[in-house]
């Protein structure tokens, strides 16, 4: 069976490998935006500190998800980080918030580890004045464009071919391009959308303190932020908005992110600015993924949203479960 991909992300790379391993004969085809999400993204791999009481179903999928990653990162040869995720609170509000939070896990059955302010801080010492948090050790993070070179190194080296413009002759087409994914199939039109996301990265300068070694995610004024540990700098986002596919990085973006980041992380102030980029992610209705036959021959595999990376592994066992189902599905 020939099998067309139509797009380059991390959900369509993953895809694309676990059925090229399968012996599927797979073509990718990517124009390589700068604003795609999987290349425009903090790498959290975080279903807890992600949870809210109405997505049920995308903590358990990313739950699952997460189960899987250890031996989908070892098999591409990416390193996930050592340490977990910190979820802090600045103000008596953001403390109510992550109360909120941590009461919902419970009842879900999942737990995260109520922590003072000076508990943090003694976890990491370059916070400023948070109030509490949480330690959600599971939650870790990866390098999402080492993740994409090596995705794009392992399907190349399992024969997968990759082009600009779909060839003749695919017995099934994989629509995984994201936000774009609406426009590809009359079936998604009204249920993919553009949700536009700013990132900053930022580089340590001589004598500046450290980044974090977990993953920090705060709450400023009812204001999400994270930060993001990488070599020598972390990744800090993100905002969010329903702006279509408007690609600019916006002055008003960039101001609410750092001053939101400075008070969660004063040191900050003496960091270097290195890039500024702004995304989007697959929203859908439900925030949950479609992943499902459209018609015969055309699959879907879109509308991640902010759990693209997270769940790579488990889409693509789902796309390589109904590739194998065939005609029975179609």
């Amino acid at each position: 069976m020939r099998v067309t991909v139509l797009g380059g992300g991390v959900i369509g790379l993953s895809a694309a490998w676990y059925a090229a391993r399968a012996g599927y004969a797979v073509e990718v085809v990517d124009h390589g935006s700068p604003h795609g999400g999987s290349r425009v993204a903090g790498g959290m791999l975080a279903p807890i500190t992600e949870a809210w009481p109405g997505d049920e179903d995308v903590l358990a999928l990313g739950v699952e998800s997460l189960q899987l990653w250890p031996e989908y990162a070892r098999s591409l040869g990416v390193a996930l980080s050592p340490v977990g995720t910190l979820a802090v609170a600045v103000d008596r509000a953001d403390v109510e918030v992550l109360a909120q939070l941590c009461a919902y896990l419970e009842r879900m059955g999942r737990s995260a580890t109520r922590l003072t302010g000076r508990e943090l801080r003694a976890l990491e010492p370059g916070l400023g004045p948070v109030r509490s948090g949480l330690s959600v050790p599971g939650d870790v993070a990866v390098d999402n464009r080492a993740l994409l070179r090596a995705l794009r190194q392992a399907c190349a080296a399992d024969g997968v071919v990759f082009a600009d413009e779909p060839g003749e002759g695919a017995d099934v087409t994989v629509i995984a391009a994201g936000a774009w994914s609406r426009d590809l199939h009359p079936a998604l039109r009204d249920v993919i959308r553009p949700v536009k996301g700013e990132i900053l990265r930022l580089s340590a300068r001589p004598g500046a303190l450290p980044p974090p070694r977990h993953t920090i995610r705060a709450q400023v004024s009812g204001r999400p932020v994270y930060l993001v540990p990488r070599e020598g700098g972390f990744v800090l986002g993100a905002t969010q908005y329903e702006a279509g596919f408007d690609g600019d990085v916006t002055v008003g973006g960039v101001r609410d992110l750092l001053r939101d980041a400075e008070v969660v992380w004063p040191g900050i102030a003496e960091y270097a600015l290195t890039e500024a980029a702004a995304g989007f992610r697959a929203g859908s209705p439900d925030n949950a993924p479609v992943v499902r036959w459209l018609e015969p021959g055309v699959l879907a595999a879109t509308g991640h949203h902010r759990n693209g990376l997270l769940l790579a592994p488990v889409t693509a066992r789902r796309v390589l479960a109904l590739l194998r189902e065939g005609g029975n599905s179609r």
